[in-house]
């Protein structure tokens, strides 16, 4: 056989291993998915069972099994900075937003910000928000405004679960930005829209963003007897099963969400993220608010075993339970890496198929450490509130608390060592507190210099 004979052979041999093996994408990354946000209001560490609480939160529970527990998920210690972080992907402090929107105030999220549903528009997604807003509280200030192209839900910060009012009376539920009225607990409501929207509303052909911002488990607690019979006997303090009851409500609802998505065949191709905008209170004396129709109440929620309550900077108020679940795509895991809420707006992006990021964004795409555990390299949580500021550098984070008329507060804690923030090391290392501090000052000079509550 000559040589011209052989090389045919080997040229159609090759030819016919080729064409019956599947060819190589150029890209093997999924497609982009859609999201699911899930975020409860208030709702404490020691809130959800799977972080061992007597209330049962079987539908979360489940999404903590089969999801990414993000187990050192940092946010603000109170309502609209989270929010305002969470959005932007930076610190609120930046925009001058360190406590709740509230009353009669005009601040609002700034025009020359990118928002992450302005950025998801740029990728073809749709946006919807269900439920709680607190970034601005008139129409002209709502979600709208800031890239949702459907909204529903309320503008405040707490609302009456029935009659949707704020605290003052104002009125506060709308669909797109105009007042409705409307029957029905807010839980109950913001999950039938949600279903609604994603039945009937949203446009096969592309994917899509929905954020379902809870009023539960925040006060005033108004929930119905089949909600707190199953707490009669576990539960003593009438406050606490109103505020496990409020739970269970919430997580009901979630679970129909995830129902729906399945039966849409969605859930495939969403990502879900579950978390709370801070941790919880301990208590509510409502004084004249509500024209006093409700509370007070002696127990609301637990962050046990972290250290103190909501609108601190100790981690019972900033380290939340969060969860990240996409099917097939996310293995079941408990992620301890330090992540900051600023962190999600970019990462989520990133999925989304962006190819840059908005300049203004500060948080970093954590997506490989949700899928393979790697740690967030050189990570600096830096969040400010209207009564503390921190740096967290793991294992350290700083703790500073300024007075207008008394020396300023440090403490420093080890959190791997000591979560529980038991013991102020400040005297035994002075030059981690040295660093640390000029690291907080040097965050601290980037902030609006004028914010929406100072100190007092």
């Amino acid at each position: 056989m000559n040589i011209l004979i052989i090389n045919s052979i080997l040229a159609l041999s090759t030819c016919f291993l080729s064409f019956g093996q599947p060819k190589k994408e150029k890209n093997n990354s999924p497609a982009t998915p859609n999201f699911v946000v899930i975020v409860a209001d208030d709702a404490g560490w020691n809130d959800v069972s799977y972080n061992g609480s007597e209330i049962k939160t079987p539908n979360i529970d489940w999404l903590a099994k089969n999801g990414a527990q993000l187990n050192r998920l940092y946010a603000a210690p109170t309502c609209s900075p989270s929010r305002a972080s969470f959005f932007t992907g930076r610190p609120s402090s930046r925009m001058g937003i360190v406590a709740p929107i509230s009353d009669k105030s005009e601040l609002a999220l700034p025009d020359d910000v990118t928002t992450l549903p302005q950025a998801l528009h740029q990728q073809n997604y749709q946006t919807a928000l269900f439920g709680k807003w607190h970034l601005g509280l008139k129409p002209s200030s709502g979600p709208k405004a800031y890239g949702f192209d459907y909204s529903y839900g309320f503008l405040h910060g707490q609302i009456d679960q029935y009659s949707h009012e704020y605290k003052n009376g104002d009125p506060s539920w709308h669909r797109n930005g105009e007042f409705i009225t409307e029957k029905g607990h807010v839980t109950d409501l913001v999950e039938n829209e949600a279903i609604s929207w994603l039945k009937t509303k949203r446009d096969p052909s592309k994917n899509f963003y929905i954020q379902l911002s809870y009023s539960a488990p925040h006060f005033p607690l108004q929930e119905e007897d089949k909600w707190k019979k199953p707490y009669l006997k576990t539960i003593e303090n009438n406050s606490r099963r109103d505020y496990a009851a409020a739970m269970a409500h919430l997580d009901y609802s979630i679970g129909q969400i995830l129902k729906v998505l399945k039966q849409q065949h969605l859930d495939k191709n969403t990502v879900v993220i579950f978390m709370s905008d801070n941790g919880a209170m301990d208590k509510w004396n409502p004084g004249n608010q509500y024209k006093g129709k409700h509370g007070p109440n002696d127990v609301l929620g637990s962050n046990y075993p972290l250290r103190d309550w909501k609108t601190t900077n100790y981690e019972g108020a900033i380290r939340v339970p969060a969860i990240v679940y996409w099917k097939n795509k996310v293995n079941p895991s408990l992620n301890r890496n330090y992540i900051s809420v600023t962190d999600l707006m970019p990462t989520i992006l990133s999925l989304a198929g962006a190819k840059s990021i908005p300049a203004t964004v500060e948080g970093k795409n954590i997506w490989n450490s949700i899928v393979s555990n790697e740690a967030v390299p050189n990570q600096s949580i830096y969040i400010r509130g209207h009564l503390q500021e921190s740096i967290t550098e793991k294992p350290w984070k700083l703790i500073r608390t300024r007075h207008k008329n008394t020396p300023t507060v440090f403490e420093l804690f080890n959190i791997e060592d000591d979560p529980e923030e038991k013991e102020n090391l400040i005297q035994m290392h002075a030059n981690i507190t040295d660093k640390l501090k000029q690291d907080l000052e040097v965050q601290f000079s980037k902030d609006a210099k004028d914010v929406n509550l100072g100190i007092e």
